[in-house]
């Protein structure tokens, strides 16, 4: 080999060596996301969702009763219409339509039954095990003033979730659905069903 050629294989094996660095680098990469794709696990929360209801407009309401923080509640003996929440302790979105709906409660409810259902089996740390004492807390913590009611079967839930907390339904005093949706609805929809409702 004579000297010119040693100098010019000096001068590209620093690229070879870099070269190789770089390929070894994303390869190595690309295993780690490789590997933590297939032991990634879905979050229990997911799995164990309740189904979603197809309820609609016009339909016969499920019939349910349950035990509120204000008393006994069946919607079969309900004199006027009903107005039903199902609710998560740990969803952003009921615990900003608490105050929403503690303005209707106080507008409306007396000529109209208030009810909200709890509908995921999770706590608001979204690990433990709702309990009673859990929705009471949520209560007292976000100032709720319409009854709250516990149900550990999730039955309520299991007829009426829309696919999202909170759901909530307005049932005539035919018992049936006049309004069903999800998500925050907004105050002014909300006090526009009622009305179509009373």
């Amino acid at each position: 080999m004579s000297v010119r050629s040693a100098r010019r294989a000096a001068r590209v094996n620093p690229f070879r060596r870099i070269a190789l660095w770089v390929t070894i680098g994303v390869v190595s990469v690309g295993a780690l996301v490789a590997i933590a794709v297939a032991n990634r696990t879905v979050p229990q929360i997911a799995t164990s969702a309740p189904p979603i209801s197809t309820l609609a407009k016009g339909d016969v309401a499920p019939e349910f009763s349950a035990t509120t923080s204000q008393g006994a509640f069946d919607l079969a003996s309900a004199p006027t219409p009903v107005f039903l929440e199902v609710f998560a302790t740990w969803c952003p979105h009921c615990q900003r339509e608490t105050a929403v709906l503690n303005r209707l409660y106080a507008k409306y409810g007396r000529r109209l039954a208030f009810v909200a259902v709890t509908g995921s089996p999770y706590a608001s740390d979204r690990v433990s095990t709702e309990s009673e004492a859990d929705v009471l807390a949520f209560g007292r913590y976000f100032n709720v003033r319409y009854p709250l009611a516990y149900d550990p079967s999730l039955s309520v839930a299991n007829h009426y979730l829309q696919g999202g907390f909170p759901t909530i339904a307005i049932i005539g005093t035919d018992k049936r659905v006049r309004f069903v949706g999800s998500g925050e609805v907004p105050e002014t929809t909300l006090e526009s069903q009622i009305r179509r409702a009373l």
